[in-house]
């Protein structure tokens, strides 16, 4: 649910307002100070950093970080192979220290909440070598930003598991260092294996990061962790995996990473990605698991790219109401320089936009996740839960009555309010019983868990439709004060805009000309919520300060889905909202009540001269009117 204080932002496209965002603000900065301080960084010796730990808190003058964990939209950066960068004595520096800066000044926006590197940090594995690298990543732990970093072939120089023991790797970024960062889990004896955890979209997201080779026991742990956080989705960070097939677009199992899959990624299905280097070029794949679902597992390595890839880092946005991950390349280190005279193959380098590099991942993250943590379905709430203050009618249509059943033809829906505003059913002579059938469908937020469907169309007119009685109060009310309507809704796949065009949700009898409106047509309802020919909903009522129609346009509505949508009158203005969020099109028009001849109020029909002339053809859920304006966080799907 949106609220009108907190408007979503639009769509990610990969590759469009943020990178010429970042291009304006920072890293033209972190390019400066990057190249500034590159080769100062390159005299630090391995020993001057004791333990190289990071201190244990932030300067004072430096705010420690903190992402949105309970935003949809969220950041986990990626770091591959930068060896070329840190070989002997060859020591680049800057370019990972941009991409450390991008992280920092970008955070925000991008709501970055961690990094994982992929090995081959460095190309010799020598002290002097991890000095300077180590110096770098101090720009993080002064911050305290999670990461993780796994050691690589070149780490450590040698072909065995994680038994081998102390190595400069180990001294570098070993557990000493990084459990003085909140995310930290927790490590193997040995230090080579660690696990981290951050919260992002109101969730537990654990980051299992594994050493070149681990050993049995290594694996073994790595289970423990996993059955330890039995309701936690996992990220496998190693840095042999996968690698691209000879196609280029495919990637395939190296013989290790089979046994990776065999012996801990394939039976566990917390583990929805996997993240490797050491291989290039970067090439994806999908396989499925034992229980059946889909496990990414993605390469991404550019060493082999100009200056040895210069840090480049892969942005993998998740976001949760999009059900996506999009996936972007790029190099902080030359974009921070691109209004500078780049050369030729750094202009080549900035980003890279190829399908292995620029991609977005479809990822339906509720039902993925459903097999270890399943999101418990909202059950229904009592009627007299619904009954705020001003409520004048409330209608729901759940009970004991079988799906898929008709409805009876002296069928009366009563109004839970207590005001007497009882529904009845009415039909077009010659419409089969089954145009009106109880459903167990609804809202996952509707209060009542049923509906009612609608089977009308056009032409022939055909079909049923409810409306309150003669002289029922509601008929009189012309909610000078303000007003609330609510109502969930459902169109089938087969709504035809030919066939159930302006079919309505609710409306009013009584037309402008009776009314005694004078702009507009005069055979037109005083009001009705309809569903246009888009399909979208508009609502279209006289108020009693204008001569006619004033009225409100919601956007496209994708079918076989549930929408709740609310029309709410401050007594001023009116405002449609769909699923909590504001509307484009609502007018700036002084609306005050609504006109009325007393006659009664219908539900799923619409009427035009006085005469009905179309019918709802879908589902309705329960609806509710208020005699003043509610809040969105007093919706019914609050």
């Amino acid at each position: 649910m949106c609220s009108p204080l907190h408007q979503p932002d639009g769509p990610l496209v990969p590759g469009s307002s943020r990178r010429t965002f970042l291009r304006a603000t920072g890293l033209a900065g972190a390019a400066t100070a990057t190249a500034a301080t590159g080769l100062a960084s390159a005299a630090t010796p391995a020993a001057a950093l004791p333990q190289q730990a990071a201190p244990h808190n932030a300067p004072d003058n430096v705010a420690n970080w903190r992402p949105d964990t309970d935003s949809p939209r969220f950041t986990v950066v990626v770091m591959p192979d930068t060896q070329y960068l840190f070989d002997g004595a060859s020591i680049n520096s800057a370019p990972v220290e941009a991409s450390l800066r991008y992280i920092l000044d970008h955070g925000r926006d991008e709501n970055i909440v961690f990094l994982s590197h992929l090995g081959d940090l460095t190309e010799n594995g020598q002290p002097g070598e991890f000095g300077p690298l180590s110096k770098a990543f101090e720009l993080l732990d002064r911050r305290r930003v999670g990461y993780s970093v796994v050691a690589g072939n070149h780490d450590i120089k040698s072909s065995t598991d994680d038994q081998r023991g102390r190595t400069p790797y180990l001294d570098a970024f070993g557990p000493q260092r990084l459990r003085r960062l909140p995310t930290f889990g927790g490590a193997t004896p040995d230090g080579y294996n660690t696990y981290h955890l951050f919260r992002a979209a109101g969730r537990e997201w654990l980051v299992l990061a594994l050493d070149w080779r681990p050993s049995a026991a290594g694996l073994a742990w790595a289970r423990d962790v996993i059955a330890e956080h039995p309701k936690t989705p996992v990220i496998v960070t190693t840095h042999e995996l996968v690698y691209a097939d000879n196609s280029g677009d495919e990637a395939e199992f190296s013989a290790h990473g089979k046994h990776l899959w065999d012996e801990l990624i394939a039976g566990h299905d917390q583990i929805f990605l996997t993240l490797n280097g050491h291989y290039w070029p970067a090439a994806r794949t999908t396989r499925r698991n034992d229980a059946g679902h889909d496990v990414h597992l993605h390469i991404t390595n550019y060493q082999n790219r100009y200056y040895g890839g210069s840090a480049m880092i892969r942005l993998y946005r998740f976001d949760l109401a999009r059900n996506t991950i999009d996936v972007e390349t790029i190099s902080p280190w030359i974009l921070g320089r691109a209004g500078d005279r780049l050369n030729e193959l750094e202009r080549r380098e900035i980003e890279m936009t190829g399908s292995q590099d620029l991609f977005s991942v479809p990822l339906d993250f509720e039902k993925r996740f459903a097999g270890f943590a399943p999101v418990p379905a909202r059950g229904p709430r009592p009627a007299a839960k619904m009954l705020v203050p001003g409520t004048v009618a409330y209608w729901r249509f759940d009970g004991s009555h079988q799906s898929g059943s008709q409805a009876d033809a002296a069928l009366r829906v009563p109004d839970l309010s207590g005001h007497r505003n009882d529904l009845m059913r009415e039909a077009v002579p010659g419409s089969p019983a089954e145009t009106l059938r109880w459903s167990d469908s609804h809202h996952p937020d509707q209060p009542g868990h049923g509906s009612l469907y609608f089977d009308g169309s056009k032409p022939p007119l055909r079909g049923a439709y409810l409306r309150t009685a003669n002289g029922a109060p509601l008929n009189a009310k012309t909610f000078r004060s303000g007003y609330t309507v609510e109502a969930f809704l459902r169109l089938p796949a087969d709504w035809d805009a030919g066939r159930h065009a302006w079919g309505a949700v609710l409306g009013r009898r009584g037309t402008l000309g009776a009314g005694g409106k004078t702009e507009g047509d005069p055979d037109e309802p005083l009001l009705t919520l309809s569903v246009s020919d888009g399909p979208g909903l508009q609502w279209a009522a006289a108020p009693l300060n204008q001569p006619g129609l004033v009225t409100n346009w919601g956007h496209e509505l994708e079918r076989e889905t549930w929408w709740h949508v609310a029309v709410v009158n401050d007594g001023r203005h009116t405002t449609m909202y769909v699923d909590g969020c504001p509307v484009a099109r609502n007018p700036a028009t002084r609306t005050t009540g609504l006109a009325t001849l007393g006659l009664p109020w219908l539900v799923g029909g619409y009427e035009y001269g006085g005469v009905l002339d179309r019918l709802m053809h879908g589902w309705l859920g329960d609806i509710r009117i208020v005699e003043r304006a509610l809040p969105v966080r007093d919706f019914m799907i609050a």
